[in-house]
């Protein structure tokens, strides 16, 4: 475990020293500031729009997280790219296949210094709906659902781009390979809502049909289990592709 703390250390600090990570930040900021700020006028100027049903968590949430996904989609293949590609393209990979670590030590450590960027963005994307909480009663229960969707997905997106990054040296192909890769994935929630034999199996696949329980507040062992075995299937497909290589 010690090892696997030190690469999630070293590589969460990679991240941070990049550029990249501080711009996607405050793009991703401006824009969740943008759509937060739009739903509060949406709100003012038409207060019919709350009722029993239909609370002030739920408004935000609902137009916050929901919007939030489709720009992790966009900017989690970015922050992935880098991982093994760049590490193979230098050489360096060579040094971390003798060091006395496991290949697992190796992916899960990757993945854990990831992991601790997706924090930072879910902590920034949390403050606006919970800045509420002075001025209005909210759901914390249901606010807390919806950000942890958020957090299962942004993981499942994470482990898809860390494969899709140790299956190339380039940082712009595992970039753009891990983009069509969570578009195929995302795309298959359409397939769910057409009539066919095969529409629940779409859905039981899809990453949204998933999130859209967690992000109305309805937690459902099933949906994590999900999330947690597409993540354990692309870090498994890591393990095996880096094995490959070093063999």
């Amino acid at each position: 475990m010690g090892n696997t703390l030190t690469i999630a250390s070293a590589e969460f600090r990679r991240i941070f020293v990049s550029p990249l990570a501080w711009a996607v930040l405050a793009v991703l900021q401006i824009i969740a500031g943008y759509v937060f700020a739009v739903t509060l006028y949406q709100i003012s100027a038409n207060p019919t729009a709350l009722n029993d049903f239909l609370g002030v968590s739920d408004y935000v949430g609902a137009n916050i997280f929901g919007f939030m996904t489709v720009l992790y989609l966009l900017v989690m293949p970015l922050m992935t790219m880098r991982a093994f590609s760049e590490e193979r393209k230098s050489g360096s990979i060579t040094l971390l296949f003798s060091a006395p670590v496991s290949l697992s030590q190796i992916v899960l450590g990757k993945f854990m210094g990831l992991f601790g960027f997706m924090l930072v963005m879910l902590l920034l994307v949390a403050l606006m709906p919970l800045s509420l909480m002075f001025s209005t009663d909210l759901d914390l229960g249901r606010i807390a659902a919806g950000l942890f969707g958020l957090l299962l997905m942004l993981m499942a997106f994470g482990a898809a781009g860390l494969f899709v990054s140790t299956l190339t040296k380039e940082p712009t192909i595992a970039a753009i390979g891990g983009f069509g890769l969570l578009l195929l994935v995302w795309l298959v929630n359409v397939m769910a809502y057409q009539e066919g034999a095969y529409a629940e199996v779409f859905k039981q696949i899809s990453l949204l049909s998933h999130y859209e329980n967690l992000r109305r507040g309805v937690f459902n062992t099933s949906d994590v289990t999900y999330y947690l075995l597409f993540c354990v299937l692309f870090l498994w497909g890591s393990v095996q592709r880096l094995d490959m290589e070093r063999n």
